[in-house]
């Protein structure tokens, strides 16, 4: 079976070896030796200022918008994952949707200064696939507005833009370190953020704590524990070749798929990619699906990403977006990790192939 994406394992000896450390002092959670080197080696590796890291990705996204106040209406895309919208709503704000930019599939900088309200609070925007947002024109819109700007940089890790790591930007921005990441602790993520910001921060994620008997208000446990960093410090020396490999499968793909009929992610310029994802977008669904379905039948399971636009979900029940809906309904990601072998590369691009040419 070859799926859309397979967890980089380290050696299980080299994981046990540091976990070993966390066995012998018995501490397992709350802040440990190991998260903390953890941070230290990805504030080293990433060259950013501050990391805090959370037993998941979507944690970050809630104690940020918690932390910066935000209230009322959030403008953000409906093109990502769900928890960029149900991080809003859960913390009881409105999402406001604005369309998305259909080479770069980032939400449509152009469109937001429409969707403004004496509601509005602050722009929540996913860097889609890896590719960054424009940052530049966010930042000058939101500087206008008196607005924050929150990143959902899910898989954004080791992305730089303009040479510095797009963590970097905006009030505040967001990692997911789940296992499908290039990078990741099992389960987990990250949240970097301003400096001024950084303590507020870092108390939500710790319960509100102000030592062991008093509390700077009000938090939540998002803490990382030292099984997951444990993982993260295994992963981390093989990023180098994780990186290697998958710009392998893309390269082939590229070099294979390069003019046909399909539409592939268009990177933003000055971007240093991480080779995160690759999506195809076709030219209708049918055309994905007969696509996705001859995969199927060979035991290959690609994944519809991001599948259905956000603003259509039920519980949301958003204005129409016809760009992001479009896109939604055509874009299909290939099966694309470290260790994906030559021959399976060919088996998926001569199946591609075949379907798009029948």
């Amino acid at each position: 079976m070859i799926n859309v994406t397979k967890t980089f394992l380290p050696p299980q000896t080299e994981y046990q070896s540091i976990l070993k450390y966390a066995w012998d002092t018995g501490w397992i959670t709350n802040r440990g030796v190991l998260v903390r080197e953890l941070e230290g080696k990805l504030r080293d590796y990433l060259k950013v200022p501050d990391v805090l890291l959370m037993t998941n990705g979507t944690l970050p996204l809630q104690i940020a918008i918690k932390a910066l106040g935000l209230k009322r209406e959030i403008i953000t895309t409906p093109f990502s994952y769900v928890a960029t919208t149900s991080s809003i709503i859960w913390e009881g704000c409105t999402p406001v949707f604005v369309d998305i930019h259909p080479e770069y599939l980032t939400i449509d900088e152009t469109k937001i200064e429409a969707a403004i309200t004496s509601k509005t609070s602050a722009i929540l925007a996913t860097h889609v696939f890896g590719n960054p947002c424009d940052v530049e024109a966010i930042e000058a819109i939101a500087i206008k507005y008196n607005l924050k700007v929150i990143y959902d940089a899910a898989h954004c890790f080791g992305v730089t833009y303009r040479g510095q790591s797009i963590f970097n930007y905006g009030d505040a921005s967001t990692c997911s370190f789940h296992a499908t990441k290039l990078f990741h602790t099992g389960e987990g993520g990250a949240l970097f953020c301003k400096s001024d910001q950084f303590d507020k921060m870092y108390w939500h994620h710790n319960f509100g704590h102000d030592g062991q008997e008093s509390f700077h208000g009000l938090g939540i446990n998002a803490k990382m524990s030292e099984l997951q960093a444990a993982m993260g410090l295994a992963v981390l020396p093989y990023l180098s070749h994780v990186l290697e490999s998958r710009k392998t499968v893309i390269d082939a793909y590229n070099e294979a798929l390069y003019g046909l009929d399909i539409q592939l992610l268009g990177l933003r310029k000055h971007t240093e990619w991480n080779n995160s994802y690759y999506p195809i977008i076709f030219k209708n669904e049918s055309q994905l699906l007969a696509v996705k379905n001859a995969l199927n039948q060979a035991n290959i399971f690609p994944r519809r990403y991001f599948y259905p636009s956000l603003n259509t979900v039920k519980y949301i029940n958003g204005k129409s977006m016809p760009i992001s809906e479009r896109i939604a309904s055509r874009a299909l990601c290939l099966p694309l990790y470290s260790g994906l072998s030559n021959a399976n590369i060919e088996r998926i691009i001569t199946i591609v192939k075949k379907e798009l040419c029948w």
